[in-house]
């Protein structure tokens, strides 16, 4: 195969186009082309009236090396094949299944490359399955009351089931895991365009139903998958895990327990806690979420309301503040709604979340500032949970449950604001009028106001006056990082800390990949009975 990168077509070009551009940069004739492979598109918008798709693809020709040779171009080679590879089974044989406790992308990914290759895995998931999920979530939403183990952190498919469905990473592959995970999403129901586009996404709609094949797929081949199932205890004999303890007291045996149980399962980190399970608070970024209309976003990124042949545009942004923090925009939306997040009692969380087809009339991301232990107030690996929890209880008495939004200048003055302007808010969820400042300590108030500024200066109309803001964004990522060595187990042998809330990852991909690493770990040590 030859690789070709550099191509450059007009937004509106046709796949003709395309395989004509490539036989002109390979000076072949495009019948001599036998197959045209994209694998990367992105969108070049630096100059606002050449905007253009930019394509690296892979061609079959006759005579490939010949080919390469005669284009004298150094955007063509000869294309260097990778492929995942995951490992044969190890010498070592398990005795019980191996039980992952939780369903998001570490948990799902993990689970389903252990059953592909005849682990038949446990999963177990606090909340419901996507089905059901979603009917307490919207139920929730209309003013329902919150179901504190299935809410839109609980639940099958994770906090990821209701977000954006943003599946870019900066994450370094050289074991080509990020690609599994993008066939493995296209194979169980993602647009194929996730395999190339430079920023892929798939909307909270499409990936209820991804991650329900995943699910059958695991049963399919054997393993099991178990919701409303709660693991509240961890019992370890000399340094080795013996059995975990579901719900009141059913105990089950295993000798591997993946712990992919996501950033807001704050419940389970005391327990591993109390059985001296070895952690750490470590830094992470809380804030408010900002919502503009998308036709804003828009017009700034494109130089054109028009987005019909190139989507609702993103963006990303970043600012270093005068007293030292970092506040950047997180979970960027097109298209889409600030949700309520909550998953505890007398606390309150949002997020952002878009569909497929990112039609809706706003854009909104987070606009978070980077905070480090020092910041908690307090010692020991669960003081960001406190943290977190202080400004969330906060965030809830506010508006009385309610999401407490605010207009960005009415922040910048610190007053409550009174009625809306010309931005209509996108929420899931009920909300009230509130001061964000009251919620929030000062030098996030601050920063948040320095950022918005400063981003004004990148992207037109952002800090207008009547931008919406809510609060309180608060889980980003996970503040704890559960101990692993390099074989990725804990000091407490059997256990092994994966995805996200473990800390080890960072939104949907990253989870997935590392749940994928979980898996070459286990199976490249151990072998079922039978295998």
């Amino acid at each position: 195969m030859i690789r070709i990168n550099q191509l450059k077509l007009s937004v509106n070009h046709t796949e003709e186009d395309l395989w004509n551009k490539a036989a002109k940069t390979l000076k072949i004739p495009a019948g001599e082309i036998r197959s045209l492979k994209i694998i990367k598109q992105s969108i070049d918008a630096r100059k606002k009236e050449e905007i253009h798709f930019t394509y690296c693809v892979e061609v079959e020709a006759l005579r490939e090396e010949a080919v390469v040779h005669k284009a004298k171009n150094v955007n063509v080679t000869i294309a260097e094949k990778r492929e995942y590879v995951f490992p044969k089974p190890g010498k070592e044989t398990l005795a019980h299944r191996p039980v992952i406790i939780g369903t998001g992308p570490a948990g799902l990914f993990c689970g389903i490359m252990l059953a592909r290759n005849g682990y038949k895995p446990l999963l177990l998931e606090r909340g419901e399955d996507v089905d059901r999920r979603r009917e307490s979530v919207d139920r929730f939403w209309e003013g329902g009351r919150l179901k504190p183990d299935s809410n839109v952190q609980f639940g099958e498919g994770g906090a990821g089931t209701f977000s954006d469905g943003k599946l870019n990473t900066l994450v370094k592959d050289p074991f080509m895991r990020n690609r599994k995970v993008l066939e493995l999403f296209v194979e169980f129901g993602a647009d194929p365009s996730i395999l190339y586009v430079n920023k892929p996404h798939i909307g909270t709609d499409v990936l209820s139903g991804i991650v329900k094949n995943m699910r059958e797929e695991i049963i399919r081949l054997g393993g099991e998958v178990r919701f409303q199932s709660r693991v509240t205890d961890f019992i370890a004999e000399d340094g080795k895990l013996k059995e975990i303890v579901v719900g009141e007291g059913e105990r089950i045996l295993t000798d591997v327990l993946i712990l992919a149980i996501g950033h807001s399962a704050r419940d389970t980190f005391e327990v591993l806690e109390k059985r001296g399970i070895p952690m750490e608070a470590k830094a992470f970024a809380m804030g408010l979420r900002i919502q503009h209309p998308q036709e804003t976003i828009d017009l700034s990124q494109y130089g054109t309301k028009d987005q019909s042949l190139l989507g609702a545009a993103d963006y990303k942004l970043t600012h270093s503040c005068k007293n030292g923090r970092g506040i950047y925009t997180f979970c960027m939306c097109p298209g889409g709604y600030v949700v309520n997040a909550s998953s505890e009692e007398g606390r309150l969380a949002v997020n952002g979340m878009s569909y497929h087809k990112r039609d809706g009339k706003n854009a909104n991301s987070a606009l978070i500032v980077t905070i480090t232990p020092e910041d908690f107030g307090g010692k020991g690996p669960l003081s960001g949970i406190a943290y977190q929890r202080r400004l969330e209880e906060a965030a809830f008495l506010q508006s009385n449950g309610k999401i407490p939004i605010q207009l960005y200048e009415d922040f910048k003055k610190g007053r409550k604001s009174q009625a809306l302007g010309g931005v209509e808010p996108a929420f899931k969820g009920l909300y009230e009028f509130a001061d964000l400042r009251e919620i929030l300590p000062a030098y996030m108030a601050e920063s948040i106001v320095e950022g918005v500024e400063a981003f004004d200066r990148r992207i037109r109309g952002f800090a207008r006056p009547d931008a919406v803001l809510a609060g309180i964004e608060s889980r980003t990522s996970s503040p704890v990082r559960i101990f692993r060595d390099e074989a990725l187990e804990s000091s407490v042998k059997g256990i092994y800390p994966c995805g996200e809330g473990a800390g080890y990852a960072g939104g949907i991909t990253s989870a997935a990949m590392d749940g994928l690493k979980v898996a070459e770990a286990v199976a490249a040590r151990f072998q079922m009975q039978g295998l």
